[in-house]
């Protein structure tokens, strides 16, 4: 026989062999198997049949993957599509394959090592990083009093949860041992990692459990982070407002250090058009509500790599809490609680204290366009959203293993209409329309906001005011919710009790703002953001491109750096003075009423605003009511006055509130508030009437605060007169 048919008889006894070897690697029991199995590959590479069908090594495995797979256009969502599911163990990894996507785990720590697309031997993550550090989940922690720890969790028990031709359910477990605690979180931990049939990706998803027995401690973030190639993806893409070509780390190094390490100014990169442009991670973050899909993408692979998220519901802070997406690195981020635009948002564990979570699953999505594409980036990104769609109509998922997770059937809901009534406003009830309204662990209004132990379930009401949410895990929770246009928050006030597959029909409920009286005048409008205000053209050496479509639209303008510093530049002798009737919020009104540095000797200097507004009247012996909506605050501390800058007991003073950092993080907003200061009418007068809002702290560049909204209500009833002005100082705090 010819040498050619000798190879053809061999490789399909040796195709037979393999496909009768059992699931984790080829079985060469016979002697018969290993001669075969030794020659084949050998007499293969000699002739035109030179297949890539190798057995997997019991070492770490090579580079490369050789799977071929379909390219967009192709049918790749349909259930049963593709390739069987594939796990091959070794001595110190797992490799999990379905035709399409191929991903190494290191055993039995379950950090991610290797990732590869079909027909690519191009490992996508970070190669000359640790291997431990290319796709791992930590978590950022500290005993009370004690000093933050970051830790890169790593299993020490590694288990097949799940195998068969349709999915793979991997287990990668770190239990806490008090004797022993090694510098470790006083949590149990399961990692699980999933591969589906069909599927362009993997999920991933983890299990903590603190018991009862265990010390308190705080937990400061938690999330799931891939290290990218940095050699084949240079573009990145967040929402349809920011898709742009990125530096490199290279560029970070040569460039920069602005006010603080995230910010750096490149001054000699490789592309010569991110020249005089500011690279900081803050600038892309998102609210959580917008934030199911960010990712990267290779030009030369033609390839894409996406985060999705396909719920909110494992997340702290509700759906418009800012949060980091993907940034240089290249990086790419799940975060699933942080105290980002926040502040005080740790969550706290005390002794006794038993907590289990779920965070995720989340969706590693890979694609890819074929070669005659001409739009490659704009097609890659249109899919990586309809992939997105895709798992959050999926959701809950119905394939984790893990009982923990709750699947449709362990879920009910919760419906109903939300009316506000404005006792001020033409119609006795309104329907809420595009209310926010969500069910979260029982607590004060508002208290959703740094609440990350527990789930949060959201929605958005119609024009009706009719809200539907689904999917809600079993267990015990308080409604709440805010309507834009209207100030404060909402709550039922009791508690919900929420069953497997059993709807709560609350009926109509009704939402009453506070309001002690008429408008007056006002500022801005109550939507917990200063996005409306005016937010100043950049400095021209900090400009930056943050789409390659750029707009003039305020998603790109409150990003930009260094906005703190216009301040003193637009108000370099004296502060901003806003006349009611004649002043525009939009133009007049600074975003942030930040200090002003003093070029001098480099201090800063604390602030002082002025409303100016006329009154006909004043109502003798009534008290006006001032609402001050502040959207965001960093170590400010704001009091009010009228009409008498210096007198020594402001009507109204916050103290030291707010750490959100949202001033200098580019966020719009941060920690939503709400104060009323009381002004007895004697301190009033018929004519020109002016408010003070002084922020008297001084500790640096971001120190102040970000106004939501501001309203003059006139009395309704004039109360007894007082005698004396410290009995009619009064603070109201709605947290």
């Amino acid at each position: 026989m010819g040498m050619a048919l000798w190879s053809k008889i061999i490789f399909v006894v040796f195709l037979l062999l393999a496909t009768t070897s059992g699931t984790h690697q080829f079985r060469t029991g016979s002697s018969l198997k290993k001669a075969l199995l030794g020659i084949a590959p050998k007499l293969l590479q000699s002739n035109s049949l030179a297949y890539s069908c190798k057995p997997h090594s019991e070492n770490k495995p090579k580079s490369g993957y050789e799977e071929l797979g379909p390219d967009l256009g192709d049918e790749k969502r349909q259930s049963g599509d593709g390739r069987r599911v594939r796990l091959a163990i070794q001595d110190r990894h797992v490799v999990m394959d379905n035709g399409y996507v191929r991903v190494s785990l290191a055993k039995p720590h379950g950090v991610i090592s290797e990732l590869y697309y079909h027909r690519s031997r191009t490992n996508l993550l970070l190669n000359h990083q640790k291997e431990e550090r290319r796709g791992y989940w930590d978590i950022d922690w500290r005993f009370p009093n004690g000093r933050g720890t970051f830790e890169t969790i790593k299993g020490t028990e590694f288990s097949v949860v799940k195998e068969d031709d349709h999915q793979v359910e991997l287990s990668f477990k770190r239990s806490w041992d008090p004797s022993n605690q090694n510098g470790l979180a006083p949590l149990n931990i399961d990692k699980r990692f999933v591969m589906l049939r069909g599927s362009h990706g993997f999920y991933s998803y983890e299990i903590l459990e603190h018991l009862p027995e265990w010390p308190a401690f705080n937990i400061g973030s938690l999330r799931l982070t891939l290290k990218l190639n940095g050699d084949k993806f240079h573009y990145m893409a967040i929402s349809d407002e920011m898709r742009r070509e990125m530096p490199t780390e290279q560029d970070r190094q040569r460039g920069q250090t602005l006010d603080y390490r995230e910010a750096v100014l490149l001054t000699n990169p490789d592309n010569p058009e991110l020249r005089g442009q500011v690279d900081d991670k803050y600038q892309f973050a998102t609210e959580a509500k917008d934030s199911h899909v960010h990712g990267w993408i290779s030009d030369e692979l033609k390839g894409g790599l996406w985060m999705i998220t396909p719920s909110n519901e494992f997340r702290n802070g509700g759906p418009i809490k800012q949060e980091l997406t993907s940034h240089l690195g290249p990086t790419m981020l799940a975060i699933f609680m942080s105290d980002h635009y926040l502040g005080k948002a740790e969550l706290k564990f005390g002794e006794g204290e038993y907590w289990k979570k779920v965070l995720g699953p989340v969706f590693v999505y890979l694609n890819r366009v074929n070669d005659d594409s001409t739009n490659a980036r704009s097609d890659l990104w249109e899919d990586a959203k309809a992939q997105m769609r895709t798992e959050v109509q999926k959701w809950p998922y119905s394939f984790p293993v893990s009982a923990d997770f709750a699947h449709a059937d362990q879920r009910g809901s919760v419906t109903g209409r939300l009316l506000v009534r404005d006792r001020f406003a033409p119609e006795e009830l309104t329907p809420a329309n595009s209310a926010y309204i969500g069910v979260a662990p029982p607590g004060e209004p508002g208290s959703w906001q740094t609440e990350g132990k527990g789930y949060q379930f959201w929605t958005r009401t119609d024009a009706n005011g009719n809200f539907n949410i689904r999917n809600v895990r079993e267990g015990d929770y308080s409604l709440y919710g805010w309507v834009p246009g209207f100030i404060g928050d909402y709550t039922n006030g009791s508690n919900l009790h929420i069953t497997p597959g059993n709807e709560t029909n609350l009926g109509d409920i009704v939402y009453e703002p506070p309001r002690d009286g008429p408008t007056l005048w006002e500022i801005g409008i109550p939507d917990r953001s200063a996005a409306e205000f005016f937010i100043p053209e950049p400095s021209p050496k900090y400009a930056t491109k943050l789409s390659n479509a750029q707009n003039n639209s305020t998603e790109g303008k409150f990003r930009q750096y260094g906005l703190w510093e216009r301040y003193t530049e637009l108000y370099p002798d004296h502060d901003l003075v806003y006349t009611v009737g004649v002043s525009d919020w939009c133009k007049d009104w600074f975003f942030a009423q930040v200090t002003r540095k003093n070029e001098t000797d480099n201090s800063f200097e604390p602030t002082t605003w002025q409303v100016v507004f006329n009154l006909s009247e004043v109502v003798s012996g009534g008290t006006y009511k001032l609402r001050v909506a502040v959207a965001g605050a960093t170590f400010a501390n704001l009091q009010v006055r009228v009409n008498y800058p210096l007198t020594y007991r402001p009507l109204m003073e916050t103290r030291m509130i707010g750490r959100d950092n949202a001033i200098a993080r580019h966020g719009i907003h941060g920690e939503y508030k709400l104060y009323t200061a009381d002004i007895p009418s004697y301190l009033l007068r018929p004519g020109r009437n002016t408010v003070y809002l002084y922020q008297n702290r001084n500790y640096g560049p971001f120190v102040g605060v970000m106004y939501d909204y501001l309203r003059l209500e006139a009395p309704t009833t004039a109360p007894p007169p007082q005698s004396s002005l410290g009995k009619e100082l009064m603070v109201e705090e709605h947290l």
